[in-house]
C-alpha cells in the first residue's frame, strides 16, 4: 500500500570494450610512470656503469663522498686515488670504483 514494489534492474553484460575500458586508466598511468620514472633511471645508471669501468689510471674523480683526486691504481673492485701531495711522497686513499660519481675534465685539479 505506502510502499511500491521496486523491480531490479538487470545490468547488461560486460563485453571486451568494456573491460578494457577499465583497465585503460591504468595501463595509462603505467606508461606514464615508466616514461617519466622507471626509463631516465635506468638510463643513468647504464651510464655510471660505463663511466665506472672506462675508470684507468690519470683520471681525476669525485667520489659519492665529495673526496676529489687522481686516480694512481686501478684494481677490479678498487681503486687508489691520489688525494694530496705531502713531504713523503702522495697521499692516497682506497676507494671503491662503484664510488665514483664524477669523472672531471683532465686538468681540473691544477687549477684547484
Amino acid at each position: 500500500m505506502l510502499i511500491s514494489l521496486a523491480h531490479a534492474q538487470t545490468a547488461a553484460p560486460a563485453g571486451p570494450a568494456d573491460s578494457f575500458m577499465q583497465l585503460l586508466p591504468i595501463i595509462l598511468m603505467f606508461v606514464v610512470l615508466w616514461f617519466l620514472m622507471i626509463r631516465p633511471q635506468m638510463k643513468r645508471a647504464k651510464e655510471q656503469k660505463a663511466m665506472v669501468e672506462a675508470l684507468q689510471k690519470g683520471d681525476e674523480v669525485v667520489t659519492q663522498g665529495g673526496i676529489v683526486g687522481r686516480i694512481a691504481k686501478v684494481g677490479d673492485n678498487y681503486i687508489h686515488l691520489e688525494v694530496a701531495e705531502g713531504k713523503d711522497g702522495t697521499v692516497e686513499m682506497v676507494v671503491q670504483k662503484a664510488a665514483v660519481q664524477v669523472l672531471l675534465p683532465k686538468g681540473t685539479l691544477k687549477s684547484l
